[in-house]
C-alpha cells in the first residue's frame, strides 16, 4: 500500500507492505518527519484523526477499519512535545528555534564563491545549459528564489510574504499553532518582516498558490523535496543549509557548456513531465556538493551574541535559547 505523508518538513510518497503494522506505519512516519511525538489527521480536506496510539504495534493496518492505501496523512508535531533536532534540513527551524542572523558579520558562509563561479551542466537535449543562479544573502533567498522562478522578478519579496500571511489566515485548520511552531497570527506578522527566513511551510504555500510543483534540493544530501507534486509545472530551488538559490536554463550554443553569465533569456519553470530537468538538476547539485557548497548546521560552532557562550550546531543553539531566552546566534570564529 502506497500513502502520501505531509509533515512540517514537506510531503514524501510511503510504501508499506499489505500485512504492515502500525508499528511499522510510525517508524516510517517518524523517520520521513523526523517527528517523535505526533498526531496524524486524515481524509483531507475534512480531516479527522487517525488514533494510532489505540492500536497495539503488532495490529495490522488493514484491521483498523480504515483504508489507508492512496491516503494522504497531514502530520503535526504532538502538542506539548519537545521539537526535535534532527528535522530534515530542508525545514527550517520554527520561528521559536534560534536562527543564525544572514545580516551578521559572523554568518556561516559558503566556502566557495559560487556567485562567481557557478556550476553549468550541458543539456543539448534543451540547446541551453543548466546554471545556478545565485540569491543575494540577506533573509530574502527563498522568496527571491521563487520569485525570479514564477514572477519573473527576485525582487518581489514583499508579495509573496503577504501571500504567505494571507493563506495562512485564511486556513486556520491547516496553519494551526502546532504546525507553525507560534500562533497564527504571530506567524503572519513575523514573515513579513523582511528579516524572517522562509522554509518548508512556505514553499508549501506558493507551490499551491501559484499552482506549480516546487522542488527543492538539498545539496549536503541530495534529497529532493516535492510540494505541490503533480502541478503540470514545476521550479527548481537549490537549498545549501542557510540558502536557496534557483536553478535556470539558459540558452547556449553547441557544445552547451556556457551559460549566458546574465539572467536575459533564462527559464526557470518546466514542464513536469520532462525526467531530463530533475536528471540535470541533480547532477548540478553533485558538483555543488563537491565542492562543500552548503552549511553544516549540525557541526559548525555557534556563538549566542547576547551572552557570548559558544556551542555546536542547531541543537546546542535551541538547548541553550530553550533554557536562557537568547535567540540571536552568529558563527564562532
Amino acid at each position: 500500500m502506497r500513502m502520501r505523508v505531509r509533515g512540517p518538513s514537506g510531503q514524501t510518497t510511503v510504501a508499506l507492505a499489505e500485512n504492515a503494522t502500525i508499528g511499522d506505519l510510525r517508524t516510517q512516519i517518524a523517520k520521513n518527519t523526523g517527528l517523535a511525538s505526533f498526531e496524524v489527521k486524515y481524509g483531507y480536506p475534512n480531516l479527522r484523526p487517525l488514533e494510532l496510539d489505540h492500536f497495539q504495534s503488532d495490529h495490522k493496518i488493514t484491521d483498523i477499519g480504515v483504508n489507508l492505501d492512496g491516503e494522504q496523512l497531514i502530520v503535526a508535531q504532538r502538542e506539548g512535545a519537545a521539537r526535535p533536532s534532527d528535522q530534515p534540513s530542508l525545514n527550517q527551524p520554527s520561528p521559536a528555534i534560534p536562527r543564525l542572523s544572514q545580516q551578521s558579520s559572523s554568518m556561516p558562509q559558503r566556502p566557495v564563491s559560487t556567485a562567481d563561479d557557478p556550476p553549468e551542466i550541458a543539456s543539448p537535449e534543451h540547446a541551453g545549459t543548466f546554471v545556478l543562479r545565485v540569491m543575494p544573502d540577506d533573509n530574502s533567498c527563498l522568496f527571491r528564489a521563487v520569485g525570479a522562478a514564477v514572477m519573473g522578478d527576485m525582487d518581489t519579496m514583499v508579495e509573496l510574504r503577504s501571500i504567505i500571511a494571507g493563506s495562512i489566515q485564511s486556513n486556520p485548520s491547516e496553519y494551526s499553532a502546532a504546525i507553525l511552531g507560534k500562533k497564527p497570527d504571530e506567524y503572519c506578522q513575523w514573515i513579513q518582516n523582511d528579516d524572517s527566513w522562509g522554509g518548508a511551510i512556505e514553499l508549501k504555500i506558493l507551490s499551491e498558490y501559484f499552482n506549480i510543483e516546487i522542488c527543492s534540493i538539498d545539496v549536503k544530501t541530495l534529497h529532493m523535496f516535492q510540494f505541490n507534486e503533480g502541478a503540470p509545472t514545476r521550479c527548481i530551488v537549490v537549498y545549501s543549509g542557510i540558502h536557496y538559490d534557483v536553478l535556470a536554463l539558459s540558452p547556449s550554443d553547441p557544445p552547451y557548456t556556457r551559460a549566458n553569465p546574465l539572467a536575459d533569456g533564462d527559464t526557470k519553470i518546466f514542464d513536469a513531465i520532462d525526467p531530463v530537468v530533475l536528471e540535470k538538476a541533480k547532477e548540478l547539485c553533485r558538483v555543488l556538493q563537491g565542492k562543500h557548497y552548503y552549511t553544516d548546521t549540525a557541526g559548525f560552532s555557534v556563538r549566542c551574541n547576547t551572552c557570548g557562550g559558544t556551542f555546536t550546531g542547531e541543537k546546542g543553539a535551541t538547548k541553550h535559547a530553550s533554557e536562557t531566552g537568547h535567540y540571536d546566534f552568529g558563527e564562532a570564529g
